[in-house]
């Protein structure tokens, strides 16, 4: 598929742009805040599935601010090339990037996980981080990303989830409407206090169109197997798993 220049935009794309525009000079070190520390134990397990796989090039959807991808370049020793939708997130990424000392290896570009300018099977891995939530249909998008894996190729996505503990439940309900709006004002203002208010509700919304069992029937969906997956940090996070089918 060739680029055909700035991706088109969804309703479900233009709220996520809006919602992050204003976030990226501290990104990185308020969302581990944040997530109280665990924001970097999730991406190293997303990691470590990719990274057995030995792939030489790699997608990394959603790439925000480039942590991801910086994490599989190091963890792999892949060519990585990171996609997102808003451009001020990607211009800051590039800056982490550069002081890295990965701009030969890393690759940044705005474009649509939904939408993808690459041709079928051409990276051996494909990574996605906190996306699903923001597009307008995750089969769909999951489909897309599958297409440009190649065949016995892994994926592995991230994204916050609900704890099914009921007293962990209702702790992560009072952090989430609570202490993470306060905490995210406190800290980076009001771009901040809209995220963290947003954040709880969305992502119980999420989950109750898209329980986990419909998320595992989604990525076989999309073609791929030996789906898996791991709740983190008492149901705080959740990693899944597989491998395209082959051809």
């Amino acid at each position: 598929m060739a680029d055909s220049g700035p991706p088109a935009v969804s309703a479900e794309n233009a709220f996520a742009a809006h919602l992050f525009e204003d976030l990226p000079a501290r990104y990185d070190r308020l969302t581990e805040v944040l997530s109280l520390g665990q924001n970097a134990r999730w991406r190293r397990e997303l990691v470590r599935h990719i990274t057995r796989m030995k792939p030489r090039r790699i997608l990394d959807a959603a790439t925000g601010t480039a942590g991801v991808a910086i994490a599989l370049a190091r963890a792999t020793g892949a060519e990585v090339v990171g996609v997102d939708i808003s451009e001020p997130m990607l211009e800051a990424g590039r800056k982490r990037v550069e002081a890295a000392g990965l701009d030969r290896r890393i690759r940044l570009q705005r474009a649509r996980a939904e939408q993808l300018p690459f041709p079928a099977a051409s990276f051996d891995a494909v990574t996605f981080t906190y996306l699903l939530r923001y597009v307008a249909d995750p089969a769909a998008t999951l489909r897309e990303l599958a297409r440009v894996l190649r065949p016995a190729g892994g994926m592995a996505g991230l994204d916050f989830y609900v704890p099914s503990n009921a007293l962990w439940r209702m702790s992560w309900r009072l952090y989430t409407r609570a202490l993470m709006p306060g905490a995210g004002f406190v800290l980076g203002g009001n771009p901040w206090w809209r995220a963290g208010r947003f954040l709880g509700p969305n992502i119980e919304a999420f989950y109750r169109r898209w329980p986990p069992d419909r998320l595992f029937e989604a990525w076989r969906e999309a073609g791929m197997v030996d789906v898996e997956d791991q709740v983190m940090s008492l149901g705080g996070g959740l990693v899944m798993w597989g491998q395209k089918e082959h051809a």
